[in-house]
């Protein structure tokens, strides 16, 4: 969970409150999962990520893994 939280942190800069606006985010979610997200509404967003869940549960755990390796292991 922490690392969710500090994903979204670092990537929602400028966009925390509206995650869905944010020109980042919208395009990892196009390389992610393929198609085009610039259309993609707050309801639109939310769906997705309750829908691929798993998924994006398994990327915050390599997001994780790749910070301990960055790090040298101390995080």
């Amino acid at each position: 969970m922490l690392t969710a939280l500090r994903y979204y942190w670092i990537t929602a800069k400028c966009y925390r409150l509206r995650p869905w606006a944010s020109p980042y985010i919208r395009w990892r979610l196009e390389t992610f999962f393929g198609g085009d997200m610039h259309a993609l509404g707050p309801v639109e967003f939310f769906r997705l990520i309750w829908r691929e869940r798993k998924q994006l549960l398994r990327f915050l755990a390599w997001t994780a893994e790749r910070w301990r390796a960055q790090s040298g292991g101390l995080a």
